[in-house]
């Protein structure tokens, strides 16, 4: 029985990865803020699926609790095979809108707390021989739109540099790069959603379900799903400036800055 690492692990994707891993027989350590939570999801995935489930209380926008995560994942006597660093936030506002106190720690959380947990994750995944990372991105990453894409869009070149460092290795390193899904990011950064088409929406679950595919395929970029897939082939087509225009209006619209 292998055992998988998940940040953000309390609701939306974090928590459709916990629901499959624990299905799937994966033992859990189950990373969050908020310690109460954790118990109860940690003693549901328990009682339903008769795996361990470890709570790990940590806020990824401090250094204590990245490197709490950290240490967990340098133990060597019971080892983390599969890391998800999928914790992340949106900030609502235009840039200069919003403070820079927000905007470093969406970069704390965004992209030093991947960094730091993906180096400790995949030095010991590389002594065993094995292992897997999966960096939850977004589809934001590949249109400009501020500093949450450009967090996200750090999160893809980083992802994909290491699986070619550490190709052959037996570590496997994957970029998740979703579009909208059914969870509380929209309602944490009080973002309304009633006009976003339903087109756009993404069930959870089975965005989970394709990127696990993704991941045993050896991908180090998942899109699971044709509509993004056919939206960021299209976006590839627009002039750099007029994408820009594009994603600034539909951003302040629909998604986080």
């Amino acid at each position: 029985m292998t055992t998988a690492l998940i940040t953000g692990s309390t609701a939306g994707i974090g928590a459709a990865f916990a629901r499959r891993l624990a299905a799937d027989g994966h033992d859990l350590v189950l990373v969050a803020r908020d310690t109460e939570r954790l118990r109860d999801q940690a003693t549901e995935l328990h009682d339903r699926h008769g795996i361990e489930a470890k709570v790990l209380t940590a806020d990824l926008s401090t250094d204590a609790g990245i490197e709490a995560v950290a240490a967990r994942l340098g133990e060597r006597q019971s080892p983390v095979d599969l890391l998800i660093n999928n914790a992340g936030f949106g900030n609502k506002g235009r840039f200069l809108d919003v403070s820079m106190a927000d905007e470093l720690t969406m970069l704390k959380v965004h992209c030093e707390a991947v960094l730091r947990l993906t180096s400790a994750a995949a030095e010991t995944m590389r002594e065993r021989k094995r292992g897997g990372v999966v960096n939850v991105a977004s589809v934001a990453a590949f249109v400009p739109r501020g500093t949450y894409g450009a967090s996200k869009a750090w999160v893809v070149q980083f992802t994909q540099g290491v699986a070619k460092d550490l190709a052959g290795s037996g570590v496997r390193m994957m970029a998740l790069a979703p579009g909208f899904v059914r969870t509380e990011f929209h309602e944490r950064a009080g973002m309304g959603t009633d006009n976003i088409p339903n087109w756009m929406w993404l069930d959870a679950d089975k965005l989970v379900a394709a990127a696990l595919v993704d991941l045993s395929r050896g991908k180090s970029l998942s899109i699971p799903d044709p509509r993004y897939k056919a939206l960021m082939g299209a976006a590839k087509l627009v002039p750099r400036g007029m994408l820009g225009g594009i994603t600034s209006r539909t951003g302040r619209k629909y998604g986080p800055q």
